[in-house]
């Protein structure tokens, strides 16, 4: 089966975490957006639709996908899948027939035919998608699309236990030379990669769910995991309280308190700290004592900046969203529903604003913008390098891109900050 992931605009509302990436390379469970798409449908052979200002990243990253090629979109039948879809556990009914797969009023996917896509391309995809809502046969999708970050946290730990039963339970876990944690609740619900490293002294609740633990992740003594939680590849928990509901990336450095989060990867929080229900991106530094908070102390619903407007989740809790290669200092302290853009640095001093737009700095109370980016580049060089990856060109474009298209929006904030502050000192 040919299947040709899709973005459409609702990408802007799960910023920072899709300025540098694809929406379908979102974590959620122990896979991708992505590979939950595919893996649904059966994929064969995989293409995908981008924004033009990732496709060439992604096609260094992922040789082996076709990445807006309209000649092979156009060689035969083809689904194209929204990429913010959250498949049903169900399969999928037979799509030989065109025909549109609804979520509400919105297209989680299409089966289509060679004549369908004729005029289609990333362009023109949300008039292709208006004439196929018109023209072709609705069935419902099942699953949902999910539309914030914080839709994503709110499924990963239900992800979780549905993609250990489908992909995990059954297989080989550990052999008796590997060191077992301990275990509360059932057993079966533990697996250990053989190639990862635990450690005595180490403890693995699963009564609320699955702990997943990947090749050569390292969980060090007096960790304890409680499910459902996933440890990606390489990543090193040390010493943590993982609470349930949390998926970490690969090559991690995990210390501290997490509950119900998502890092997508190469990130640290080595130190002391709480992270609650919150999604980090790529390459983030968490200084020592950085906390978020994830709960009003009224209990009242949080409302958080998205897509540059205030959005009410209807939730009690939600966290930070951040994005990549942004670093905190010491001692900070993040509100409830803070979204930080990518290339940010936070320092103490006052109490930080709950939303920060990428290339900004925040530091003694004061916004300011971080408009060198060739040393910010040579930075990510170094952070990149120490986890055995390189910097190329295609990353640069993408991030001298990303200044710019973030230009008009950082402005307004660094207005706004000013205005605050003379409003203050009158």
């Amino acid at each position: 089966m040919r299947v040709c992931l899709f973005e459409d605009g609702g990408v802007a509302n799960l910023e920072p975490l899709t300025l540098t990436r694809p929406v379908f390379d979102l974590l959620c469970g122990l896979t991708s957006l992505g590979e939950k798409q595919c893996r649904h449908f059966g994929a064969g052979e995989v293409g995908v639709l981008v924004r033009p200002e990732l496709a060439e990243l992604y096609r260094q990253e992922r040789p082996e996908v076709r990445v807006n090629d309209l000649a092979w979109l156009r060689a035969g039948p083809t689904i194209l899948v929204n990429g913010r879809w959250l498949p049903p556990a169900a399969r999928p009914a037979d799509g030989a027939l065109p025909c549109l797969g609804m979520v509400g009023d919105e297209a989680a996917y299409a089966v289509l035919g060679p004549d369908h896509l004729t005029s289609c391309s990333p362009n023109t995809l949300g008039d292709c998608l208006e004439t196929w809502k018109a023209t072709l046969p609705h069935r419902p999708a099942g699953g949902v699309l999910v539309r914030h970050l914080w839709d994503v946290v709110e499924h990963n730990a239900g992800q979780i236990a549905l993609d250990f039963v489908r992909e995990r339970a059954g297989r080989p876990s550990a052999p008796p030379r590997s060191s077992a944690p301990a275990v509360i609740g059932p057993p079966e619900r533990l697996w250990v990669d053989p190639g990862a490293h635990v450690e005595p002294m180490t403890l693995a609740d699963t009564t609320r769910g699955p702990v997943v633990i990947d090749r050569e992740a390292v969980v060090a003594a007096f960790s304890r995991l409680e499910g459902p939680c996933y440890i990606g590849p390489g990543t090193q928990v040390l010493g943590a309280k993982v609470r349930s509901g949390t998926t970490l990336g690969p090559q991690c450095r995990v210390g501290g308190e997490i509950e119900a989060s998502i890092i997508q990867g190469y990130t640290n929080k080595y130190h002391d700290g709480f992270l609650g229900h919150s999604y980090l991106g790529e390459w983030i530094n968490l200084g020592a004592g950085t906390h978020n908070s994830d709960l009003r102390n009224d209990y009242g619903p949080v409302t958080v900046v998205a897509a540059g407007r205030p959005v009410a989740t209807g939730l009690t809790k939600v966290g930070c969203f951040l994005g990549d290669h942004t670093k905190t200092g010491l001692g900070v302290l993040l509100n409830t529903g803070t979204n930080v853009g990518a290339f940010c640095n936070l320092l103490p001093g006052g109490l930080l604003p709950k939303y920060v737009p990428s290339f900004c700095s925040w530091w003694n109370g004061a916004l300011t913008d971080r408009a060198d980016v060739h040393r910010l580049l040579q930075t990510a060089a170094t952070v990149m390098q120490r986890r055995g990856r390189t910097l190329t060109e295609a990353h640069a474009v993408l991030v001298r891109g990303l200044f710019d298209q973030t230009a008009a929006e950082r402005r307004q904030a660094l207005r706004e900050a000013e205005l605050r502050r003379l409003r203050r000192s009158a």
